[in-house]
């Protein structure tokens, strides 16, 4: 069919690991693991357990967002992404290397925290003591 990428959503952050893998298990079957991408919202706290799961399966591409910034315009109640900072934060504690240097990425947070005048719900922020409005 052509595709390039196909990226499956949680948009309102209520899958659990048990759920991502029965999904990744139908999905690997007929396309590669290099073609998935996945998308977790942090509503209920399981974003980064179901990356954890996720990345047992060999998915390598996540989308996040800076602090945890977001929701869904149709989706009410749906939290922000996972945050990039406790994505990044997890990735690196595992050794596996992103790349990103978490200290511009907290900064980066903080600034865009300070800017939106809003309380972000990045971790990494929180263990940090990253002032927040």
């Amino acid at each position: 069919m052509g595709i390039g990428e196909l990226s499956l959503g949680d948009t309102i952050g209520a899958a659990n690991p048990r759920q991502v893998e029965e999904v990744l298990e139908a999905m690997l079957k007929r396309y590669g693991r290099e073609k998935l991408a996945l998308h977790f919202h942090d509503t209920r706290g399981m974003a980064l357990a179901n990356v954890l799961k996720a990345l047992e399966f060999g998915i390598e591409t996540f989308d996040s967002a800076l602090g945890g910034l977001g929701g869904c315009p149709y989706a009410p109640g749906a939290s922000g992404n996972v945050a990039t900072d406790d994505l990044v934060h997890m990735l690196e504690k595992m050794n596996i290397k992103t790349g990103i240097n978490e200290k511009k990425l907290l900064e980066a947070a903080s600034l865009l925290q300070e800017k939106l005048n809003t309380k972000l719900p990045s971790h990494q922020m929180a263990v940090y003591n990253i002032p927040r409005n």
